[in-house]
């Protein structure tokens, strides 16, 4: 009944979408009958509450194992840890895209309830647009991925979640990843609504705002996070692998900065105007680009949900009406966009564009990179392109637009001098210039591009706490200490990335019990070998001891794991972390000598990598709640005037 409920439910989401499209249209056109146009905020509200239901009613099939679910049967069992049943619910194709357009109709009933600063003709034709949006997802869910299709007879069990995803990542890696491609799926929207009704300028732009920054948040999120965990839990002792899975997401997340740049300027300074609408629709084009990749069955990942040929061309299909649709729009309306307010080339504003450049550039590299070998094997050639292409097309790059960043926010608005500009980068600048030798007089065999990465690293750092010099600290805006620390956490990163790459060691041997080997600062010591019964699960576990000189062992257990539903083996990677790093240790098989192979990694600063990470998201995250801030503050001043 419960699934009945459900698909019910998602049926009357999809009509109320239609309801919702059509609303907008006639109250875009009928301009004569303001009840059309009122009309559509409160069915954008009902859709999202009846398709958060229906997500609901599939999270409840998890938890009870209703094995009559086609889905539950597919990847869930009676006997799994119940943050594996819930996590389930999306950690395949049909329960994603459900908690997909579950997202986006949520956030279409944001816009319908909290919009106040737009136009009320933009609004109608952003909540129309995103009636569009949600339509076509409807559609691929109840015609080509039905979550909630029943099977008859119903078997006695399930066949169990993938063990790769039976970790508590799931329940955080997707939904952040999902609400970030869906805030950008609302700046997608903004920008339809702003071109069809002409009204791109400042408010539109400070509406979009904190929709843009708040996916900006959850992508970083849920790129760092999804980076950490591939990290432990694969075993291959990588925090980055250039994988199209990887990839997918990283796309979305360099137009998203882009755009963030531009946006912020247009609600500022009133100019970038057709480049902040062209970004948007790159910025979500990237969204539905990546659901492609990773539903369309094309990649072979435990990322990749999706395998029937027929799904991917529905969401191929839905790609290039969206996106197609948006670029010929786009075509049409750009001659309408006003240029915005003019400003100098050297200015905070150039500064922007050129670090926009930059992000573009590298999401060219990374697109053409991710694509290439698979349009290539179309026709029947298999190519492989992995870090020796992608680190100096794409690290290059990010070097010289982590220098611009540094500059950037030391330049006056509109206009500035370069003599001014280079007084106040005068420590920075000598900083990283002085750190480039250094490092090369101790470090003479580190490669150019680690080198290169560290100077910048320490430039950027140095840069990035300029804008508070001589400011009284207390006064600063929120969103200016958002700046500053998301800026400092891109040089804490870019730190942890270059040392790691530069200074780590690796250790492959062969080790009995009892018997000592080194890695790096090291000594690690097998002490035994046990077997193991988990919760759904049998392991070999070992009991290492490492010790650092003269120092207290630290005790590590590495384990290789069986599953039985499905059938799967996975190694469980052991992780001790210190100050300056991390040591790594894979457990693997048993020779016919009786030795044991372990592999072993002492990877410094590598923490380095997933700290900035989140000092980039927490910067976000206070400018955002410093934006929002700022904005109330002043509509209060207003009624008060009023």
């Amino acid at each position: 009944m419960i699934a009945e409920l459900g698909l019910g439910l998602l049926w009357l989401a999809a009509g109320l979408a239609i309801i919702q499209s059509g609303l907008g249209m006639l109250g875009l056109w009928q301009t004569n009958r303001p009840e059309l146009g009122n009309a559509v905020r409160p069915v954008a509200v009902a859709q999202a509450l009846l398709i958060g239901i229906s997500f609901a009613c599939l999270i409840y099939l998890f938890i009870v194992s209703d094995m009559s679910v086609k889905l539950v049967v597919a990847n869930s069992h009676s006997d799994k840890p119940m943050l594996y049943k819930v996590s389930g619910a999306w950690g395949n194709h049909e329960g994603s895209m459900l908690l997909w357009v579950a997202v986006l109709a949520i956030a279409g009933a944001g816009i319908a309830l909290a919009e106040r600063r737009v136009r009320r003709d933009t609004l109608i034709a952003t909540l129309m647009a995103q009636g569009l949006l949600a339509l076509g997802f409807y559609a691929f869910l109840l015609f080509s991925s039905n979550p909630f299709e029943r099977l008859n007879p119903a078997p006695q069990d399930g066949q169990g979640l993938n063990p790769l995803l039976q970790d508590p990542g799931l329940a955080f890696h997707p939904p952040t990843l999902y609400f970030g491609y869906v805030g950008m799926s609302v700046a997608f929207s903004y920008a339809v609504g702003a071109l069809i009704t002409r009204d791109v300028g400042p408010a539109f732009a400070r509406a979009m705002r904190p929709w843009v920054l708040g996916a900006w948040v959850m992508l970083t999120l849920g790129i760092t996070a999804g980076s950490y965990w591939a990290y432990y839990e694969l075993g291959w002792g990588g925090w980055w692998f250039w994988d199209p899975v990887e990839n997918a997401s990283l796309m979305p997340w360099l137009a998203a900065t882009a755009l963030l740049h531009s946006v912020t300027v247009l609600a500022t300074r009133d100019a970038l105007r057709a480049w902040t609408v062209m970004l948007a629709v790159v910025a979500f084009s990237m969204s539905i680009v990546g659901t492609f990749l990773v539903r369309s069955g094309i990649l072979t990942s435990v990322h990749a949900f999706a395998v029937d040929p027929q799904r991917g061309s529905f969401i191929l299909a839905l790609m290039l009406i969206y996106i197609g649709g948006a670029l010929a729009l786009f075509a049409l309306r750009v001659g309408t966009v006003r240029e915005g307010a003019v400003f100098e080339p050297v200015s905070r504003e150039a500064a922007l564009v050129l670090n926009n450049l930059f992000l573009t550039v590298i999401l060219g590299v990374v697109l053409i990179g991710t694509l290439y070998p698979i349009v290539a094997q179309g026709f029947g050639q298999q190519v492989s392109i992995g870090p020796p292409y992608f680190n100096p097309a794409a690290g290059s790059v990010a070097l010289m637009l982590i220098v611009v960043m540094a500059a950037g926010p030391l330049m006056r608005w509109r206009s500035d001098s370069a003599p001014k500009v280079l007084r106040r980068l005068a420590i920075p600048l000598a900083i990283g210039i002085v750190s480039l030798l250094v490092v090369r007089l101790l470090a003479p065999d580190m490669g150019v591009l680690p080198w290169l990465g560290l100077s910048t690293a320490l430039l950027a750092g140095t840069g990035s706490i300029a804008p508070l010099w001589k400011r009284n600290l207390l006064r600063t805006p929120l969103f200016t200490w958002g700046m500053v620390v998301a800026h400092l956490g891109v040089a804490v990163a870019l730190a942890g990335m270059a040392v790691d790459s530069a200074f780590f060691k690796e250790r492959l041997v062969a080790v009995s019990e009892g018997q000592t080997t080194e890695v790096g600062p090291f000594s690690v010591k097998l002490v035994s070998v046990e077997p193991i019964i988990g919760p759904n699960w049998t392991a070999i576990e070992a009991t290492m001891e490492a010790r650092r000189g003269d120092g207290q062992p630290t005790t590590l257990h590495p384990q290789a794991r069986n599953y039985s539903t499905p059938p799967t083996d996975t190694s469980e990677a052991a992780i001790t972390t210190h100050i300056d790093g991390q040591l790594y240790a894979v457990l693997g098989k048993q020779g016919q000598d009786g030795r044991w192979q372990l592999r072993l990694w002492w990877k410094p600063l590598v923490t380095f990598i997933w700290l900035g990470g989140f000092m980039i998201a927490l910067g976000g995250l206070l400018a955002l709640v410093g934006r929002v801030w700022r904005e109330r503050r002043g509509m209060k001043s207003e009624e008060i005037a009023a």
